[in-house]
């Protein structure tokens, strides 16, 4: 009876609490659809940029694999130091240089339109991509930059120094990356061609791999690599590495052309999921299929650059390209991607990593068969823009390290190849109680 009696004035007391709470409910603007658009989008843009992020583990991974266990804290090292080379340089210049605005010096050749970055308090304006934030969209592109440099650590391995490797690394993101890619993304004069790279086959792939050449031939070939005309074999010391790597790379591509859709628009981000996802499945099988007739076993190393192959080539036309133009393109890539390496090894240009061959020759294979799969895009445009960026990358990259070779050098003592970078540049051992040879 107690109780019953206490319950209008609990009813009461209830209702006091409620009745302000239902005005300020009352008072709260609506949500329109474009609100719910837009951060929708920029959070599907944030999750990219954590994919692509981790892409980096995956190159250190890969790198390392490949590699002999004496080199394995510099490899990590070197894969450490890049991201953050690259996100400074970016945050200093690149942006703004790749992204010029109406601050163009040449018309569609040149523009910075100032250093540093910023924008409104709100972080909401963005000049290129008005659908996600300002902050969202340097970041992303940042991650970008910073790959282009960590393609060409793979190829110049266990024998650069590591000062000279990080000065080139400054000079080449911070100048060379974001001039040719204004070219495109920043508007100018390819984009007004209606060239077409989706998400960076020539862009970031082709701009590592034309630096990664450049790097090989100033640098010169790991000792032992080539001998009376034979070339021999240095085997990587850790394939579990190596595979880990190939897949968190895989994994990272989902945000690397997902997020290049630039929204998260369903059917266009499922679709360039499909073809990337087809695209590296094909390499695989292309490159086991190339290795396995080649070199009369399927060799583990190609097979998975066969996987890296196949998701440089589809970067370009990720969007545009049919589900089986996809599967074509990774299997002729994957396949390719076999050949080549061997050929690099013939020329006697010694590439630990295979770098020049999945991300240039499969870089501007991918470019290239944008203008044969899609009938928007002219292959003869397609072509321009590959030889545009080799004219320039592949000078400037040979440029940086010949002038570093002459100044400073580039390449370690003999001694200290054959004991390891890891002692000689670091006073580190990534394992403890390896047992270094003087053999090669």
């Amino acid at each position: 009876m107690k109780i019953a009696k206490k319950i209008p004035a609990l009813l009461f007391a209830l209702g006091a609490i409620a009745w302000p709470m239902a005005t300020q409910a009352e008072e709260v603007p609506a949500v329109s659809a474009a609100d719910v658009m837009f951060t929708v989008n920029n959070t599907w843009m944030m999750v990219s940029i954590f994919l692509v992020f981790i892409m980096h583990l995956g190159f250190a991974m890969v790198e390392t694999g490949l590699t002999r266990a004496k080199n394995t804290v510099n490899i990590l090292f070197k894969n450490t130091a890049i991201v953050a080379i690259g996100l400074l340089t970016y945050t200093l210049i690149g942006f703004n240089l790749m992204y010029p605005g109406d601050h163009w010096i040449i018309k569609g050749f040149l523009g910075l339109s100032g250093l540093g970055i910023g924008t409104d308090a709100a972080g909401l304006t963005s000049a290129y991509n008005a659908g996600y934030t300002y902050w969202t969209d340097f970041l992303f592109q940042g991650m970008f930059a910073a790959t282009a440099a960590t393609i060409v650590s793979g190829a110049v391995a266990e024998r650069v120094k590591l000062g000279p490797f990080l000065v080139f690394c400054t000079l080449y993101v911070a100048l060379v990356y974001p001039f040719v890619g204004s070219w495109v993304w920043g508007g100018g004069w390819l984009a007004e061609k209606n060239f077409h790279d989706f998400a960076g086959s020539t862009l970031v792939h082709s701009v590592g791999g034309w630096g990664a050449l450049a790097g090989i031939i100033v640098i010169g070939p790991r000792l032992g690599k080539y001998v009376n005309g034979q070339v021999k074999g240095i085997m990587g010391h850790n394939m579990p590495l190596l595979t880990i790597g190939a897949f968190l790379l895989w994994l990272g591509w989902f945000g690397f052309n997902g997020g290049s859709v630039l929204s998260a628009d369903p059917g266009a981000v499922s679709y360039v999921l499909v073809t990337t996802c087809l695209a590296a499945a094909a390499g695989i099988i292309g490159s086991m299929t190339a290795s396995w007739i080649i070199q009369k076993q399927p060799d583990l190393t190609m097979v998975l650059n066969g996987c890296l192959a196949g998701l440089v080539g589809i970067t370009a036309g990720a969007d545009v390209v049919s589900v089986k133009a996809a599967i074509i393109i990774g299997l002729v890539c994957g396949a390719i991607a076999v050949v080549s390496v061997m050929a690099f090894d013939r020329a006697k240009l010694d590439d630990p990593v295979g770098a020049t061959t999945v991300h240039l020759v499969c870089g501007i294979l991918g470019t290239l068969f944008v203008g044969i799969f899609s009938a928007e895009f002219s292959f003869v445009t397609q072509l321009l823009g590959v030889l545009a960026y080799g004219a320039v990358c592949f000078p400037a990259a040979l440029l940086i390290f010949f002038a570093l070779k002459k100044t400073v050098g580039i390449r370690v003592s003999k001694e200290e190849e054959l004991k390891g970078l890891d002692l000689g540049e670091h006073g580190q051992e990534a394992y403890h109680g390896f047992q270094f040879f003087t053999n090669v």
